[in-house]
């Protein structure tokens, strides 16, 4: 299982080093980013789907929003809420 920490204090973000990112959320539990190719990745308490891996499963690390990427959607921007993630593409 996922070891998801709750933090109230700034932390670095561990992503992949290619990553450039352009913009960052962070709901209650969870944060998402996207890339400056328009890719989303998230992470963190995934218990009401608002990860978007197409299930409701948490994860400490960053993973890719897959869906997006086989509908071919570029992200453009995003807003994390409490238990949602919404996206501009």
């Amino acid at each position: 299982a996922a070891f998801i920490s709750i933090q109230a204090f700034p932390a670095l973000l561990d992503l992949p080093q290619e990553l450039e990112v352009s913009a960052v959320s962070c709901g209650s539990r969870h944060t998402a980013v996207v890339t400056r190719g328009g890719e989303l990745y998230t992470w963190g308490w995934g218990k009401y789907g608002q990860l978007g891996h197409g299930n409701n499963i948490s994860s400490d690390q960053a993973r890719r929003v897959e869906y997006l990427v086989t509908q071919g959607l570029r992200v453009e921007e995003v807003v994390c809420g409490p238990w949602t993630t919404y996206i501009r593409v």
